[in-house]
C-alpha cells in the first residue's frame, strides 16, 4: 500500500512539472503557450476522472472500517457511543469536523449497501463525489425498488429495465454539473414517487412560513417557504422589474436591483390586508393566483382531470395537477399551451421564415431548453433573447432547430470570444465548442411519455374457463362430470347411481314432475347447500343435444333417494 501511494505522489509530481513546462513531454507546437494550455486542460480532464476513484476508495474504506468496528464491539456496548467513537476516529484521520465525518460515514454506508450503480460509476470516474452525494440525498426515503429505478434511469441508460423505461436521454449524470443533476434527479423522483404529489403537496402546504435570520455586517436573511407557483411568480416578477430598471445610468447589478425591488414592494406598497382572510391550516388562504409570467406545461389528460400526472413549472419542476389547473383557470396570462408528442412527451416543431422569432417561438424555446443552453448554466431564460445558431446573413433560418436562447452573459460570450454554438434539433438545444476545440454537450429536457387515462388501473384479466369434462355411465352414455372442488367427500353424479341407468327412457315431463314439486324458491343457492349438506344444484347449459333429450331439461336427485349424497341437475340439450 505504501508503494501505491508513493507511485501516486510521483505521478502527481510529473503532472505538476508538465504544468510548469518542465516535463519531459514539453510542448512542441508552433505556439508553446498554446501547447502548455492544452496540457493544462488535459490534466484537468484527467484529474476529473481520477478524483471520483479516490472518493470511491475513501467511501469503501470508511464503510469497511465502520463494519469492522461494529463487529469488534462487545454486545453490551452502547450503539450511539460506538457511532460517536467511529466518527471521531474518521474525523481525526481526515482532519475534518465530527459532523462532516458522520455525514461521510452515512453516505458511504448508503453507497456500499443500497446504491451499487452509483458506486460503480464513482469507481469508473464517470460521476463526481458531489453527484454521488446528490444520489444519496434523492434516494433517501425511497424503498429499494424506487432507489434502484432512479439509479438505473440516470446511470444505466442502455440496459433494459422495467423500473426505468425512459432513460435519461442526452443528459447523463456525468455530463452535467452536480447541481443540475440534483435538480433532474429531484424531478424524476417527484414524477415516480409512490405517494401522490397531491398528498405530498397537501402536507407541504402545512409548513409554509417566512423566516428571519440575522447575519453579520448589519445584514439579515428573509426567506419564505411557499407553494411553488407563488414562489416562482414572485421571483419572475421581481426579476422582470429589476431588468426594467437597468440602464446606462444605473450602477446596481441585477442581483441588487432584485433585492431592492423586493424590499420596495413589501415596504412601500400594500400592507398585506389584500391577502384576504380565512382558510384552514392546509389551505394557503385567499392568496391571488400569480399574474406574473409563469410557464407551465400541463398534460391534456391531467388538465381534464383524467390522470394525476404532474405538470411542469418552468424553473422549478413537477407541481400538483390541481395547482396547474388553478393557474390555467385563474391566471390565463401566465399559461401558454404547448403541444407535445404523445409518444415521448417532447414539444413539437414550429417554424417561421422571418428574421425575428415570434413570442410564441421564444416561449417554445424556453419549453425546449428549460434554461440557458450553455453547459452548466442554470439561468431559467425568463426574458433571454433568441439567437441564431447559424447567422441569418449566412443562410440561417428562423426555426427552432436553428435557435438558442442563451442568457445575456453567454450571449455576449458567443459574440465576444471564440466560443461557438453547435447545431440544435427540434428537441435538443445547441451544444458549444470552446476556443480550444473541445465540444461540450448542452443538457436538454428529460422528456417522458404522458400518462394515458386508465393506465394506472389496468383492467383485470378474465379468469380462464374450466375445462369441460364428462363421465361414462354403465350403459355407455356420457353425462356432464361433477365439478371439482365442491368440498364434499360424497359428491356423486346422478348418472352413476344405482337404478338410474334408464332414467332417460321416461318422458321429460314425467321426469321433471317430482323435481318441480320438490323445488322451494330461495333454497337453490350455494349457501343453502352448504348449510344442509345436500340439495339441488343447478348447472348452466354446457352441452348440445344428447341422447334424445329435448330442450334444456333438469333432473334432480334428492337426499331422500340417496341419503348423504350431494346431487345436481343434469343438462340435456
Amino acid at each position: 500500500m505504501a508503494k501505491a501511494f508513493a507511485d501516486i505522489n510521483a505521478a502527481v509530481a510529473v503532472l505538476t512539472a508538465e504544468i510548469n513546462g518542465n516535463g519531459s513531454g514539453g510542448a512542441v507546437d508552433a505556439d508553446p503557450l498554446r501547447g502548455v494550455a492544452d496540457i493544462c486542460l488535459d490534466i484537468l480532464a484527467g484529474t476529473a476522472g481520477s478524483e471520483p476513484r479516490f472518493a470511491a476508495v475513501k467511501a469503501q474504506g470508511a464503510a469497511k472500517y465502520t463494519e469492522i468496528m461494529q463487529s469488534m464491539a462487545p454486545p453490551t456496548a452502547w450503539e450511539q457511543a460506538q457511532e460517536i467513537a467511529v466518527a471521531a476516529e474518521i474525523a481525526c484521520v481526515l482532519t475534518i469536523g465530527p459532523r462532516a465525518a458522520s455525514a461521510l460515514l452515512s453516505e458511504s454506508h448508503e453507497l456500499t449497501t443500497r446504491l451499487p450503480l452509483t458506486l460503480s460509476a464513482l469507481q469508473g470516474g464517470t460521476i463526481s463525489w458531489q453527484h454521488a452525494r446528490a444520489m444519496v440525498d434523492e434516494t433517501a426515503g425511497l424503498d429499494p425498488a424506487g432507489a434502484a429505478a432512479l439509479e438505473a434511469h440516470f446511470l444505466d441508460p442502455n440496459a433494459p429495465n422495467p423500473d426505468a423505461p425512459n432513460p435519461a436521454r442526452g443528459c447523463p449524470a456525468g455530463e452535467m454539473p452536480a447541481s443540475r443533476f440534483r435538480h433532474n434527479a429531484r424531478i424524476w423522483r417527484e414524477r415516480h414517487h409512490t405517494e401522490s404529489i397531491e398528498k405530498r403537496h397537501a402536507k407541504g402546504v402545512l409548513g409554509r412560513r417566512v423566516e428571519y435570520m440575522p447575519d453579520k455586517d448589519g445584514m439579515a436573511w428573509l426567506s419564505a417557504y411557499l407553494p411553488a407557483d407563488q414562489a416562482a411568480a414572485i421571483w419572475n416578477r421581481t426579476t422582470a422589474l429589476a431588468r426594467g430598471l437597468q440602464g446606462p445610468d444605473e450602477n446596481r447589478n441585477l442581483t441588487q436591483l432584485r433585492a431592492d425591488t423586493f424590499a420596495t414592494a413589501l415596504l412601500g406598497g400594500g400592507n398585506g390586508r389584500s391577502l384576504g382572510h380565512g382558510g384552514d391550516a392546509g389551505n394557503p388562504g385567499k392568496v391571488p393566483t400569480p399574474r406574473a409570467e409563469v410557464l407551465v406545461t400541463v398534460p391534456v389528460f391531467s388538465l381534464l382531470g383524467a390522470t394525476d400526472e404532474p405538470a411542469m413549472l418552468n424553473g422549478y419542476g413537477p407541481i400538483p395537477p390541481s395547482m396547474a389547473r388553478d393557474l390555467v383557470a385563474n391566471g390565463a396570462d401566465s399559461f401558454y399551451r404547448v403541444l407535445v408528442d404523445p409518444r415521448d412527451g417532447a414539444s413539437l416543431e414550429i417554424g417561421r421564415k422571418s428574421y425575428r422569432p415570434s413570442k410564441a417561438m421564444r416561449r417554445w424555446l424556453r419549453m425546449r431548453d428549460g434554461r440557458c443552453p450553455f453547459p452548466g448554466c442554470s439561468n431559467q431564460s425568463l426574458d433571454n433573447e433568441a439567437d441564431h445558431v447559424l447567422a441569418w446573413h449566412r443562410g440561417g433560418t428562423t426555426g427552432v432547430s436553428n435557435l438558442g436562447q442563451p442568457c445575456p452573459r453567454h450571449h455576449r460570450l458567443r459574440h465576444t470570444s471564440a466560443w461557438r454554438p453547435t447545431p440544435a434539433t427540434k428537441n435538443e438545444p445547441p451544444g458549444w465548442t470552446s476556443p480550444s476545440g473541445r465540444h461540450y454537450k448542452s443538457e436538454h429536457q428529460d422528456w417522458e411519455p404522458p400518462h394515458w387515462p386508465g393506465e394506472q388501473k389496468p383492467e383485470p384479466k378474465p379468469e380462464p374457463k374450466p375445462e369441460l369434462k364428462s363421465v361414462l355411465t354403465s350403459d355407455g352414455r356420457r353425462c356432464p362430470a361433477p365439478p371439482e372442488g365442491r368440498g364434499h367427500p360424497d359428491f356423486v353424479h346422478k348418472c352413476t347411481l344405482p337404478g338410474r341407468e334408464r332414467l332417460g327412457a321416461f318422458p321429460p315431463h314425467r321426469r321433471l314432475t317430482s323435481a318441480r314439486k320438490q323445488r322451494v324458491p330461495g333454497l337453490d343457492s350455494a349457501e343453502h347447500l352448504n348449510e344442509r349438506g345436500g340439495g339441488p344444484l343447478a348447472f348452466p347449459r354446457l352441452f348440445g343435444r344428447t341422447h334424445g333429450c329435448r330442450g334444456p331439461e333438469r333432473v334432480q336427485l334428492s337426499d331422500d333417494d340417496f341419503p348423504g349424497a350431494w346431487s345436481h341437475d343434469a343438462v340435456c340439450g
